[in-house]
């Protein structure tokens, strides 16, 4: 091979990935609020782990009555496998955070965007086990109820039927909302410095 050969490959690298010195130092900017949200993503995997086993031992520590442990364990199973699916997704993202190096612009974007991503990953798994909460709420009162002697089927009014639908709106739309905020606090903000470089990248 000549030196116009070698000329000429070197002439047809990419150059857009090359981070020159003023970029690589921008760019390097990111990995703190890169570091907060790792930080923030591995104590929540620990403690949704924990949160996911503890619930199902609920029956037991509040001594359930036998006759309630089925439909429990049965909304618990599906419950267990929505969680485990959601919780392996994040884990394997956490894991990509781990394994990245910021050294090109375009590095940067695609880290970005996987944040992003995984942002409405999370909130979709909030939405996930809502159902779940007021399914067991609606579950309790059920309990609660029948061990009034007093309590007949008959009882139960159209009031309180609009009351138990407004509270599960509520409740659902109470959920939907601290998901959002939740999600914002702990990675959204730290998303939007990282957009911020993106753009300082851009005018450059």
């Amino acid at each position: 091979m000549d030196f116009n050969d070698i000329q000429n490959q070197w002439n047809n690298e990419r150059t857009d990935d090359i981070a020159f010195p003023n970029n690589f130092q921008k760019i390097q900017e990111a990995n703190t609020p890169l570091d907060k949200i790792k930080k923030n993503l591995k104590k929540e995997l620990i403690y949704q782990s924990l949160a996911v086993i503890f619930s199902g031992f609920v029956p037991v520590l509040h001594d359930f009555p036998v006759k309630w442990w089925a439909p429990f364990y049965l909304l618990f199973s599906m419950f267990f496998g929505v969680c485990v699916y959601y919780l392996v997704k994040l884990f394997l993202f956490y894991k990509r955070l781990n394994n990245i190096t910021l050294r090109t612009k375009d590095s940067l974007y695609e880290t970005y965007f996987d944040v992003r991503l995984n942002m409405e990953l999370y909130k979709t798994f909030t939405f996930a086990l809502t159902p779940f909460v007021v399914l067991f709420f609606v579950g309790l009162s059920v309990h609660i109820l029948s061990e009034r002697p007093d309590m007949q089927i008959s009882d139960i009014s159209n009031t309180l039927l609009i009351s138990i639908f407004v509270v599960i709106s509520l409740t659902i739309l109470f959920f939907g909302l601290m998901a959002e905020w939740w999600v914002h606090f702990y990675y959204g903000k730290y998303a939007k410095e990282i957009r911020k470089i993106l753009d300082e990248l851009k005018e450059e």
